[in-house]
């Protein structure tokens, strides 16, 4: 089996050779992994492929060499509590979800809650009207409506809910994921702006040369600051629920900007960009920042990226109070547009599939109020991205 798959490793244009294929052997000899995929993974890319640019080429003979085999680590008797919960659920088929029609906006959604709530006595299940669980109700959980308030849930399911009422945790992302491919570090390195600051650390060769056959031979070391790319950018990551399907990408990008660039704060926001964000997902409800105090502190040249799917109910940009985790005095609009006025080198990139953006109405006013400086997050997309950033204004 190792014999084939070293052969298709060559036919994929890997440049292995018989020597670093004993290596391997001797690393199986030694037991340094045992029983594990993603173990022989890593063990053979270390062993095989000694230069990063043939990662990408790797990764794809691996996947296809290996397709179908899983880790097999034993057979859980017990039954998740999920199998359990979805019995209350109620599941509709598209025929009958596009009978059941949304109350007609948000002050008739929020004004009918309210009255709810004053009505409600008891528990109710599998309704259309008060709060309760596994029904067609515009409140509640498990079940569905095109336009609804979701209560006392533990995840999106449908992603049609236009606010929230339950305290959701995130994970913060990870700057140490090694990227999938390293062609995202390539597209960022066109945002580039060298610069020399700080103490001379480095040596300059060609003056050093040149003073040196000045001075009679004599050595004349000179020596200059370390050079870097002078680029200050502000990223800013959205953390709300649609966006757990880009988790992986997004984590790669922003392992990618740690990287590139010297100068960056990064932010997180739900959604959209409210008037506070925060640093640490896990202290997001004690410890966070006023945005009007980072729009003060950060000068005007820095540039400024948002990382989002802008998919959301429009409410949630265009309304007072239409945030689904807190009660925002002034529209996620108005807050977006302060940035730009502030920072004119702005733009957004957006995880969510290109083609689908038309079938969002929060994307196109999302891009709208971008003047059309939003991109896919793909190669081509960060490529016209940096590209864009990069020119002076």
């Amino acid at each position: 089996m190792l014999i084939e798959f070293f052969l298709k490793l060559k036919e994929g244009g890997v440049p292995v050779s018989i020597k670093e294929f004993l290596v391997l052997l001797e690393g199986f000899q030694k037991q340094v992994i045992f029983g594990s995929v993603e173990d022989f993974y890593h063990l053979a890319r270390t062993c095989l492929v000694k230069d990063e640019k043939y990662f990408d080429r790797y990764d794809r003979v691996f996947s296809a060499y290996f397709k179908g085999i899983i880790d097999v680590e034993g057979i859980e008797a017990r039954i998740p509590e999920e199998w359990l919960r979805k019995l209350a659920e109620r599941h509709l088929s598209e025929e009958e979800k596009k009978l059941i029609e949304s109350l007609g906006g948000w002050d008739k959604l929020m004004e009918t809650l309210k009255k709810r709530l004053e009505e409600q006595k008891g528990r109710h299940q599998g309704g259309s009207k008060w709060i309760g669980t596994a029904g067609t109700s515009p409140f509640g959980a498990y079940g569905y409506n095109p336009e609804g308030v979701r209560i006392g849930q533990q995840e999106s399911r449908h992603r049609r809910a236009v606010k929230v009422w339950d305290q959701r945790e995130y994970k913060n992302l990870d700057d140490g994921v090694e990227l999938g491919t390293r062609n995202l570090k390539v597209a960022l390195r066109k945002l580039r702006k060298f610069a020399r600051t700080g103490s001379p650390d480095e040596l300059d060769m060609e003056d050093t040369i040149r003073s040196t056959a000045k001075n009679a031979g004599w050595l004349d070391l000179k020596m200059v600051p370390e050079r870097h790319n002078a680029v200050k950018v502000l990223l800013f990551f959205d953390i709300g629920g649609s966006m757990d399907d880009h988790i992986r990408v997004c984590e790669q990008l922003f392992s990618a900007t740690r990287t590139e660039f010297k100068h960056m704060e990064y932010f997180y926001f739900h959604n959209f960009l409210y008037e506070r964000v925060w640093k640490d997902n896990r202290r997001r409800h004690t410890e966070r920042m006023a945005t009007w105090d980072i729009l003060h502190k950060y000068a005007h040249d820095y540039k400024v990226i948002f990382v989002g799917d802008a998919t959301m109910s429009p409410y949630e940009i265009t309304y007072p109070g239409g945030s689904v985790e807190h009660t925002n005095e002034e529209p996620g609009a108005v807050w977006l547009q302060r940035v730009l006025d502030i920072y004119p080198n702005t733009i957004w990139i957006n995880p969510q599939n290109e083609s689908l953006w038309d079938y969002h109405e929060s994307i196109r006013i999302t891009r709208d109020i971008m003047s059309n400086r939003m991109f896919p997050l793909t190669l081509d997309g960060l490529d016209r991205g940096m590209r864009l950033l990069s020119k002076a204004h």
